[in-house]
């Protein structure tokens, strides 16, 4: 049995303009399987795949109601890349977040839904990453958090500290994963949170059972008769082991 981090899931207000908006982002292809929900991927991927994190948007009744510890980085190539990107970025409708930081070596945008997200100044250690260069949860306790996730989904540690841990697939392809310890009024709030998606997908209930007994718990989001089930890791982030529709 294994445990796969195949997608990041956005509560959105309307999924089809913001998918919109992140497609044109990510230079990715959109999907729909079914109304409310829209799907981003790379053009030709085969899914899934830990080449990719994968973006799935869901529309709900209220957005401002949910708030998660997650929020997406993106790669740039060079300077000139990244000057390119945020001109884009604005022009998609993306808008600055804490303008004060203008000498910072990243920038802070936030999406047409207020989603903060960071465009990275160029980095060699993240060239092969694709266009997400990092899933960024802001969290207490970073050895703790790598303790559960590593165990959650056989990623690779590559860097570990009290002030932050980083995991990839141990395939060594997509994105990182970083638990990057944040003060309580610092955190970035966003309507992002992580599915995971069991191979095979049948073992559902026993994936279910072994992130029990590492620490999660279940916790009722109001989903309903869903094929996916919905936990919270140890510092109780929620994130949902999907099923087969």
């Amino acid at each position: 049995m294994t445990l796969q981090l195949v997608q990041v899931n956005f509560k959105a207000g309307d999924d089809s303009a913001l998918g919109r908006f992140w497609a044109q982002v990510l230079g990715w292809g959109v999907s729909s399987e079914g109304p409310g929900v829209t799907n981003l991927e790379p053009v030709g991927f085969d899914w899934p795949d830990p080449s990719a994190v994968c973006v799935d948007l869901v529309r709900v009744p209220d957005p401002e109601t949910v708030r998660y510890r997650v929020h997406l980085e993106l790669a740039t190539t060079s300077a000139a890349h990244r000057t390119e990107l945020v001109a884009r970025l604005k022009d998609l409708g993306a808008r600055p977040v804490d303008e004060g930081r203008a000498d910072a070596p990243s920038t802070m945008l936030a999406d047409p839904e207020g989603n903060a997200f960071i465009v990275l100044e160029p980095r060699e250690f993240y060239r092969d990453t694709g266009p997400i260069a990092v899933v960024v949860v802001d969290c207490a306790d970073p050895r703790a958090m790598a303790g559960f996730w590593g165990e959650a989904i056989d990623w690779t540690v590559h860097e570990l500290t009290d002030d932050r841990a980083l995991l990839r697939s141990v395939k060594g392809v997509g994105p990182y994963l970083e638990f990057r310890r944040t003060p309580e009024d610092e955190v970035v709030w966003t309507r992002i949170h992580l599915d995971v998606r069991p191979d095979p997908v049948e073992d559902q209930a026993e994936e279910v059972a072994r992130l029990e007994a590492l620490g999660a718990r279940r916790t009722d989001v109001g989903q309903g008769d869903v094929p996916w089930v919905v936990l919270a890791d140890p510092e109780g982030n929620e994130f949902c082991v999907l099923g087969r529709h």
